[in-house]
């Protein structure tokens, strides 16, 4: 199945650099562009991609102000939000999951990278630029009002409630199959059902739901 993406970013360049390498790949298709924030959310109501690569930075609208309203729009699920910044500055990467994206990837990452995180995103998996994922978690989990949404919880099971504590200090499937002792396969079933279960979008919902909730405390 082939990945369908709009990039959003206000220079040129930057644009035809990631259009060039997502183009080159057998199962992604860059299917439109936009300068503006405000062009990136027409962009998505027009082309319904599955993913949008979203700059911070941009006039008219800024890419977390898009974010916010092209997810609002967004009831299925689609598009996923990558967003890709020069900026490693915490209150960008707040800003970005509180908006709702699924990814933060800073500019200057191998372009290679930046395949690897279309595909993980488009997939349902949250992903952070490596120099900052356990910081931005644990940072933006600080700043979360405690709303103890347990009700939500309760449709666990034992072992999935486990999967979410996991899930949301940042370990992928196969980590979560190795502390747990189970195949991978079994381990991404569970993640699932989690997200399943809790009517999330990806597991950067569930990172902030967890931390909502008082499943996870920083710093633990």
């Amino acid at each position: 199945m082939t990945l369908t993406v709009v990039i959003a970013d206000d220079q040129t360049m930057v644009r035809q650099s990631f259009r060039a390498v997502l183009d080159a790949q057998p199962d992604i298709r860059v299917t439109g562009e936009a300068r503006t924030g405000a062009e990136a959310v027409t962009a998505c109501r027009e082309l319904r991609p599955d993913l949008v690569l979203m700059d911070i930075r941009m006039p008219e609208l800024d890419g977390l102000a898009a974010t916010r309203q092209i997810l609002a729009g967004a009831p299925d699920g689609r598009p996923r939000v990558l967003v890709l910044t020069t900026f490693d500055a915490d209150e960008y990467v707040y800003g970005a999951l509180g908006a709702g994206a699924s990814g933060f990837l800073l500019k200057d990452s191998p372009l290679d990278d930046l395949v690897v995180a279309v595909r993980m995103v488009a997939a349902g998996n949250a992903l952070f630029a490596p120099a900052v994922t356990r910081r931005v978690i644990e940072g933006f989990a600080a700043q979360l009002p405690r709303t103890q949404d347990t009700a939500r919880l309760r449709e666990l099971t034992a072992r999935e409630n486990e999967v979410l504590r996991l899930i949301a200090r940042g370990l992928s499937n196969a980590d979560i199959a190795a502390r747990l002792v189970i195949a991978e396969q079994t381990a991404k079933t569970h993640v699932s059902r989690v997200l399943g279960k809790l009517r999330l979008r990806d597991r950067a919902q569930a990172v902030v739901l967890a931390y909502e909730a008082g499943l996870v405390v920083p710093g633990e």
